[in-house]
């Protein structure tokens, strides 16, 4: 059971990173193409890596065979609360104290990357996971 756990935690790590890959793109681009403030670059390339990220670790990392609506309607409820926070800290961090973006974003990214993934595991897919044809493989 411990093996099975730890190999969740490092595909949902691989998958994080390359959500983080297309966030922090998403964000660069925008961050040096316009002259958008910090939160609607953050915004974006957020919910970019969010959509990639869902998508992934439910079918591959989860083995999930929930209730894809009902999935996502939690994770929205997540962003509802973190995306406020993260963004307004951002804000503060990058806009207010002149802290660079970058660094932000990247904080702002472990944040995410860990408070999601005991999310996802506790309470997304608590009652679902390895459920899908993949895990009775």
């Amino acid at each position: 059971m411990r093996h099975k756990e730890l190999v969740r935690s490092l595909k949902f790590l691989l998958f994080s990173l390359s959500a983080g890959l297309i966030e922090i793109g998403a964000f660069s681009l925008l961050n040096e193409l316009t002259a958008w403030r910090y939160w609607p670059c953050y915004l974006i390339a957020l919910t970019l890596s969010v959509l990639w990220n869902f998508t992934l670790n439910r079918r591959y990392t989860f083995q999930s065979a929930s209730n894809v609506p009902k999935a996502m309607a939690l994770v929205f409820a997540f962003y509802c609360v973190f995306t406020p926070l993260s963004t307004g800290l951002g804000h503060y961090l990058a806009d207010g104290l002149g802290w660079n973006e970058y660094l932000v974003t990247g904080i702002n990214m472990v944040l995410n990357f860990v408070l999601e993934f005991l999310y996802d595991r506790f309470v997304v897919f608590r009652d679902s996971i390895d459920t899908n044809q993949l895990a009775k493989k």
